[in-house]
């Protein structure tokens, strides 16, 4: 009787966890309080002959094997709740529409409860979608690779996000504390997956060590989730007691900044995809100037699809999309390559981070 007990909290926790986590994330309540994203930092430089039509400028790009209409993923988010269901659904609708990648948020609910698999299942709603799973890595070092492998089937996802979130973790309530063997975790996937592998981070950003073990490791695309944006630190603070609470406090603004996570990504030879703070289409082109690939937005596209529903989202994203087009016909840009190439001057704090991982 004490193990079903123990068995049916268990179950409620991480249902009830998916849910504080979306009435939280519609909130700037769970942003850095000091740390910025540091892409504030990035300078293009303005050309007033850029002999270009703002609307022949092309923003597709290539992703993990598919091409994309515009550099944009909607980032992982969610799952696991019914609540989370109409999030994932409609979210991964519009992305499939508009030519995005589309991320789930952890599997471990999945995992945990098979009865909530339904929240994750949105290739009845975009089927051409480019959709990245999601499991955690200290997850991922307990399973057999042919079920993680099972996972990404019963979703039909085109790649997988191993996420790495050990400060997140230590704030939980519950959360993990043996972080042992997650680069040989990594490898392992790599080698034995179907799909290709993305290391991903949860707030905190990724470093020019972490990207070389990565890259190491056989990964050939990370997902910043660098430090600036949502704290998912600070999400746990708030669901937090005691001294965990404390400790959160303490570590709100903890990581590496999402413009030195994605310089970091580059410079270990991998494909960044930015997220971490992402607000609108200058946001993007400096990342995609910095080398990203791709651009991802989370909490902000959640926010406007809370205030506006379907039509509130897809407002924010034309205007992301709007934004960007003409800040590539501004630096002289006709096409993603382009503005990878684009002139840039980098300032401050994030030039300082750039000499780190060159050092």
């Amino acid at each position: 009787m004490g193990a079903l007990v123990t068995d049916v909290t268990k179950k409620l926790d991480i249902t009830e966890r998916k849910a504080d986590h979306l009435d939280l994330c519609a909130t700037d309540a769970v942003a850095f309080k000091g740390t910025t994203t540091l892409l504030e930092h990035v300078r293009l430089v303005h050309q007033s002959l850029p002999d270009l039509d703002v609307d022949a400028i092309d923003l597709s790009v290539e992703l993990l094997g598919k091409r994309l209409r515009a550099p944009i993923v909607i980032a992982a988010m969610t799952g696991g709740h019914e609540r989370a269901a109409e999030v994932n659904h409609t979210l991964a609708s519009i992305a499939n529409e508009r030519g995005y990648g589309f991320g789930l948020g952890s599997q471990r609910a999945m995992q945990k409860r098979p009865d909530t698999a339904w929240t994750f299942q949105v290739r009845e709603h975009a089927p051409d979608v480019l959709l990245l799973g999601n499991v955690g890595v200290v997850q991922a070092r307990e399973m057999d690779p042919e079920l993680i492998a099972g996972m990404i089937r019963e979703v039909g996802a085109d790649a997988l996000c191993v996420h790495l979130n050990p400060a997140m973790e230590l704030v939980q309530p519950g959360g993990d504390r043996d972080f042992t063997g997650g680069t040989e975790t990594i490898a392992r996937l790599v080698k034995a997956l179907p799909v290709p592998v993305v290391g991903k981070e949860t707030g905190n950003g990724i470093s020019i060590e972490t990207a070389r073990k990565l890259a190491a490791a056989g990964v050939r695309t990370c997902d910043t989730s660098g430090a600036g944006g949502t704290s998912w630190v600070g999400v746990e603070t708030l669901r937090a007691e005691g001294e965990q609470r404390s400790l959160g406090e303490l570590l709100w603004d903890w990581g590496v900044p999402t413009a030195a996570s994605v310089h970091n990504v580059v410079t270990a030879g991998m494909s960044a995809i930015a997220t971490g703070g992402m607000r609108d289409g200058y946001d993007a082109a400096r990342a995609i100037a910095l080398g990203a690939s791709a651009a991802g937005f989370a909490r902000h596209v959640f926010m406007a699809f809370t205030k506006g529903g379907r039509a509130g989202a897809e407002a924010f994203l034309t205007r992301v999309e709007n934004e960007l087009r003409a800040i590539m016909l501004l630096v002289g840009a006709e096409d993603i390559a382009a503005l990878q190439r684009a002139p840039r001057f980098v300032t401050g704090e994030l030039r300082d981070w750039m000499a780190l991982a060159s050092g």
